[in-house]
């Protein structure tokens, strides 16, 4: 398997007569390997790339346990504690994460006052302090919770929160896209070849996809400083890149915040990734 995000996922289709499986049956467990590559996949470029010790992804468990979320794939972990662990939504910071459908973050996490300390020695078994979960959202559904979490104090900074959150971002539309593949194989009668899962809402032949009205508002300046700050650069990054000033870097974000109906900076780039403003 290559690029788990994008590319190709190793899962070839297989003949439903020839084997006596169904199609549908035979594209819902072809869906259910793709999930898990690129679930696995994102909890080890966590560690490699956004410079955390432990990388876990946590999975809604809805047909047989609705409401709550198993930790289904980890890299970096000592102990086993936190493996396959139960998280039921609004417990610890990953069930807050699922509750609130919105980034959440703590420095030390054993001292957190703003979340339940149900894990506390799962946690304190890997010797985890500082913790980011993102959840994965995609067109109101959760496809799980992704945590990027150190073995120290430390708080953190706008590049590695828009490292994590752009990894999070770019395994959720796979995840979508899986989901919409197994969904259509349910709902296209046998012998129609399955039709191409489309990321977002698409306008006549040669244009644009179509995006939120909230979206179209923004100004040419608040778009292009969007862009950047979705790379994970800071703001005085950007200004010196733009030839701005600090303040104004920080009002055009507000700006956009305002019109895409984001709290912090982190929603503000996943909002933007789903709405196809940057890439």
């Amino acid at each position: 398997m290559t690029g788990v995000y994008g590319a190709s996922t190793g899962v070839e289709r297989v003949s439903a007569g020839a084997a006596g499986v169904d199609a549908a049956g035979v594209d819902a467990r072809a869906a259910a390997l793709v999930r898990d590559a690129v679930l696995g996949d994102l909890a080890r470029r966590v560690v490699s790339e956004c410079g955390a010790d432990v990388g876990l992804v946590g999975v809604p468990d809805r047909v047989e346990r609705p409401g709550l979320m198993v930790l289904r794939h980890w890299a970096g972990t000592r102990a086993e504690l936190l493996h396959d662990l139960d998280v039921p939504i609004g417990t610890g910071l990953g069930g807050r994460a699922l509750a609130e459908r919105a980034p959440t973050w703590v420095s030390d996490y054993r001292a957190a006052t703003t979340i339940s300390h149900h894990y506390d020695a799962a946690v304190c078994a890997e010797d985890l302090y500082a913790m980011l979960t993102v959840p994965l959202v995609a067109d109101g559904v959760v496809h799980g919770v992704v945590y990027a979490s150190l073995r120290s104090v430390v708080p953190f900074g706008d590049v590695r929160i828009g490292s994590v959150a752009g990894l999070a971002g770019a395994a959720t539309r796979a995840l979508a896209g899986a989901a919409a593949w197994c969904a259509a194989a349910v709902d296209r009668p046998a012998g129609r070849p399955t039709a191409q899962p489309v990321d977002r809402p698409a306008g006549r032949p040669g244009e644009a996809p179509r995006q939120p009205a909230s979206a179209r508002r923004l100004t040419p300046r608040e778009l292009e400083v969007l862009r950047w700050a979705a790379t994970g650069r800071t703001n005085p990054e950007i200004a010196a890149q733009l030839g701005l000033t600090r303040n104004t870097v920080t009002g055009y974000l507000k700006g956009a915040m305002h019109k895409l109906g984001a709290r912090n900076r982190v929603e503000l780039t996943l909002t933007a990734r789903e709405s196809g403003l940057v890439d």
